[in-house]
């Protein structure tokens, strides 16, 4: 089996402590108990365009790579060499937003904390983003800016911007159908759901602390939101493990956004034998048929397998460690060791990001037996190519993309893009785009 290499020697890493960092971020009231209120309704800032209507022009597959630091998304090809075909700025309103957080205390302090704390010293620009079903905008959500915005990609214009409850935006979801995004509001511990065409809230439900992951499952019937507990304070011993807040998952039903089911991931891992692992759940996936679920957790460098009806955990996978990691948990990014899971769409093969440990692997989901580790620098997401062929990983040290085939496990090329990317999503744009032509 092959071992992960060093961190590149032409790319040195970023740094990783969040000792300091964490503590001036909570300080700065980014502690899962210094939430803002939930308003009962946190309305859509005025639309400033519309969604131009469905053209006529034939559409191509693409992936979204969000450049974090830099505020920027590249448009790469979605199979094959994942060849760059554009960027988009998203964050042309820079200076706008800059002066209102600058003019606003409480505002400014929150924009410092994210910066010192999740931001490893940098501001947080993009996190996610989806396209419209027309090909004629991306969504994106800022977290800096504690907002979601739609850009036109003929011109670059923001078409409509909704600040969410709250000081932060996170990581979203879209419909099957491709008409609503469900967006994380970390500080107010409270999921929005948008028409992506105008920005009008649709709905809102409530989690645990510091909402992460959305996925949509029955059809786009039901929303599950993963909370992960405050991550960003430097109380990362086990015993400190009651510091990290209310963690758990939430299912609501997406129409009427009522709860459906809340589970506390705590007891199944407990009642499995497991109760070292944290039940922070991060970046996960479901099988084809939603009868299982595979995640990850802070601080480990694993997966868990949870069966859905069953409610119960059924297998934990160990992955290796990479001898170069620190073992002090101090200094993994925002309590991540790894980072980033997608399945391919067979549902036989899962592909890990081992984000702290610096690799990628290919895991046989019938052994959970792991192939070879493919050296990434910092790789913080994992998502499938358009013809479901290869594995995509942002390697958000060594600011590429990188894609690994799913069947051989082996690396098939990598691609340069913008600072600090993360995640990788699927969308869509006319054929002939290569870029916003203004804006």
């Amino acid at each position: 089996m092959s071992r992960p290499g060093s961190p590149c020697p032409h790319h040195p890493r970023r740094a990783r402590g969040t000792t300091a960092l964490g503590a001036l971020a909570a300080a700065l009231g980014l502690a899962a108990g210094a939430a803002a209120p939930v308003p009962a309704a946190a309305p859509a800032a005025p639309v400033s365009a519309t969604v131009a209507d469905a053209s006529e022009r034939p559409l191509r597959e693409v992936m979204f790579v969000g450049n974090n630091w830099d505020g920027t998304a590249d448009v790469i090809r979605s199979t094959g060499d994942l060849a760059r075909i554009g960027r988009i700025d998203v964050i042309p309103d820079k200076e706008e937003r800059l002066t209102e957080i600058y003019l606003n205390p409480v505002k400014l302090g929150y924009f410092l904390g994210i910066r010192l704390g999740p931001g490893e010293g940098h501001d947080q620009f993009v996190d996610d983003m989806y396209t419209t079903p027309d090909g004629s905008a991306v969504v994106v959500s800022r977290p800096s800016f504690a907002d979601v915005v739609s850009l036109d990609l003929a011109t670059g214009r923001i078409n409509w911007r909704f600040p969410v409850s709250g000081y932060r935006s996170d990581h979203m979801a879209l419909s099957p159908d491709g008409t609503r995004v469900a967006v994380s509001a970390s500080t107010s511990n409270t999921v929005h759901v948008l028409d992506v065409r105008t920005g009008r809230q649709l709905g809102h439900f409530g989690t645990g602390d510091k909402p992460h992951e959305n996925i949509f499952t029955d059809g786009g019937g039901r929303i599950w939101n993963m909370s992960i507990g405050e991550v960003n304070t430097a109380l990362d011993a086990p015993w400190l493990d009651w510091t990290k807040g209310d963690r758990r998952i939430t299912v609501v039903d997406a129409d009427t956004f009522a709860p459906v089911k809340v589970i506390d991931m705590r007891e199944r891992l407990d009642a499995f034998g497991r109760s070292d692992l944290s039940d922070a759940v991060r970046p996960a996936a479901f099988s084809p048929d939603e009868s299982t679920l595979y995640f990850q957790v802070s601080f480990f460098n694993g997966l868990v397998e949870y069966d859905v009806a069953g409610d119960r955990v059924t297998r934990v996978k160990t992955l290796p460690k990479n001898p170069a990691t620190s073992e002090d948990r101090t200094t993994w990014v925002n309590d991540s060791r790894h980072h980033g899971l997608a399945m391919s769409p067979a549902g036989d093969r899962l592909c890990v990001a081992g984000t702290m440990d610096d690799y990628a692997t290919v895991l046989d989901r019938s052994t959970l037996q792991e192939g070879p580790l493919v050296p990434a620098s910092k790789p913080y997401w994992a998502t499938v190519s358009g013809d479901g062929k290869a594995c995509v990983i942002s390697e958000s040290g060594a600011d590429q993309v990188t894609a690994i085939d799913f069947a051989t496990g082996r690396k098939t090329g990598s691609v340069p893009v913008g600072d600090h990317p993360q995640r990788v999503r699927l969308g869509h744009v006319p054929v002939d785009w290569t870029g916003p032509a203004g804006g």
